[in-house]
């Protein structure tokens, strides 16, 4: 595509889990609209192309986390192979392939207000590609890609084995009969443990507080019921979906109304997992201080984490590193743990709009000052929509709806003969108090800390609010009101 082309009607950045799936409800809900897919990746998928590392699978379930148009017929948690595959299909049943241009890396967006476009700059091939489009869907995540997040310890240049980043793992690193100490307990350690514990020859989790996990089968009871009853796939699928939502409801309400009865509900389900005699493992390194579901709850499928921690394969340390040795890990304890390799899961580095230099109207844009109109349209932002999905629920959720909800909006502005749309503060919202985009109160893992001052601000009452509940949004978003005075057209 050049810089001749005709303007596109919307440009969907990214071709992951969120940019299909903005792109199916395009096609279905806006079939004359030209649209087209850019993806800095050679091919779609997303995280579940560029992370390669043992073992990497799904920690939400393929029911809620798979599409509500496509019915997942596998088991709930699916490898990184599986999703892939699925979103394959995805992009062959509904012919997507010749509106998707891979390898194009997006630099730069610039809005013009007399031409009421955006102009996106992007490299393929090492050229210059110039794309025009009247509205940007930003589906491209909201973590760096190329580089995962790895803290500044002392004496890291003295460690003589080989330190390596799950999201960046290297085809040609030998775990055969090498020690291995793995840093962070969150839902890629647990991932990666028991893939590589049968491997090496022993595997540590180091952590500097533990993490609530939850066990179970990786199968979905009522699922194996309607299918042996011959239910249709796409009941099923819708079936068993609501009964999951339902379900992660009830649990996080639970969470907020009674924490320690669910924390004792979950170190139980860990202390069967690991059998007897594992008391004080549980209590140690299972027992975290915040409430549960303050931080994302990691569910480990099959208990296959504690079956290698079970049969010693595995271990965990909880301490805090005091510095790097040519051997290992010197920790804040004095003990010294041995390592060949250290594999560093300590999370990733948030990053907004894909680290894309934004400039409207000549002025560079400064995310953090903007204001977000239901966590979806920002304040000073015009013809454009971004996707930050959930912490307690899949993703894919409000992917779905705001992908619905963005179809209605630009059917909404040609029915008014609209061009531009651009959320503004109205007068009653004087004064209104802005929080963070995520109170540290409700949910605060570290790349949030680390990064939420990067990130819009939230108001205190609506439509300004980012409330991170699908309950809520799931009636919200459908009938959100286009006409109350907080979006202006033009």
């Amino acid at each position: 595509m050049n810089a001749a082309a005709p303007y596109l009607d919307v440009l969907i950045v990214g071709a992951g889990i969120s940019g299909l799936d903005a792109a199916v409800h395009l096609q279905q809900q806006c079939p004359g609209k030209r649209f087209a897919i850019v993806e800095a990746q050679a091919g779609h998928g997303g995280t579940w192309r560029t992370h390669r590392y043992p073992g990497i699978r799904s920690d939400s379930d393929l029911f809620t986390f798979g599409y509500g148009f496509k019915p997942w017929m596998g088991k709930p948690i699916a490898t990184a192979a599986e999703i892939q595959h699925y979103l394959a299909e995805v992009i062959d049943e509904h012919g997507l392939a010749p509106h998707i241009r891979y390898g194009h890396r997006v630099t730069t967006a610039a809005w013009s207000e007399p031409e009421r476009c955006w102009t996106v700059q992007a490299t393929h091939d090492g050229q210059a590609v110039t794309l025009r489009a009247r509205f940007l869907f930003m589906c491209q995540g909201y973590y760096r890609h190329e580089q995962g997040y790895t803290p500044q310890w002392p004496g890291v240049e003295s460690f003589q084995g080989r330190i390596v980043h799950p999201q960046t793992w290297p085809e040609d690193l030998e775990l055969q009969g090498k020690k291995v100490v793995v840093i962070g307990s969150g839902a890629t350690a647990a991932t990666l443990i028991p893939a590589i514990a049968g491997q090496c020859a022993h595997v540590t989790m180091l952590q500097r507080s533990p993490t609530f996990f939850i066990t179970g089968r990786n199968s979905n009871e009522l699922a194996e019921t309607l299918r042996q009853l011959d239910v249709p796939p796409e009941w099923t699928h819708e079936i068993v979906r609501r009964k999951v939502l339902f379900d992660q409801a009830a649990f996080t309400k639970r969470c907020v109304a009674e924490p320690e009865v669910v924390r004792k509900e979950l170190l139980a389900g860990v202390r069967a997992a690991l059998g007897p005699g594992h008391e004080a493992v549980v209590e140690e390194h299972f027992n975290p201080r915040y409430r549960p579901w303050q931080q994302r709850i990691a569910f480990v499928p099959d208990g296959d984490l504690f079956k290698a921690v079970r049969e010693g394969q595995a271990s965990v340390v909880t301490d805090r590193i005091e510095r790097f040795e040519p051997g290992g890990l010197r920790l804040g304890s004095g003990r010294l743990l041995d390592a060949d390799i250290i594999i560093t899961a300590t999370g990733f580095n948030l990053n907004v709009l894909g680290d894309i230099r934004f400039v409207v109207d000549g002025r560079p844009l400064d995310f953090a000052q903007t204001v977000g109109w239901r966590g979806a349209l920002f304040t000073g932002v015009p013809n454009l929509a971004w996707v930050f999905g959930y912490f307690r629920a899949s993703w894919t959720l409000r992917a779905d709806l705001l992908s619905a909800f963005v179809c209605r909006l630009l059917q909404h502005m040609d029915e008014r003969g609209a061009r531009v749309v651009e959320p503004a503060l109205r007068p009653q919202d004087d004064g209104m108090v802005l929080k963070p985009w995520v109170e540290p109160d409700n949910f605060n893992p570290g790349y949030l800390q680390r990064g939420i001052h990067l990130l819009p601000r939230q108001g205190s009452h609506e439509p300004w609010l980012h409330r991170q509940d699908y309950a809520a949004d799931k009636n919200d978003l459908p009938g959100a009101d286009l006409e109350d005075g907080s979006l202006a057209y033009r």
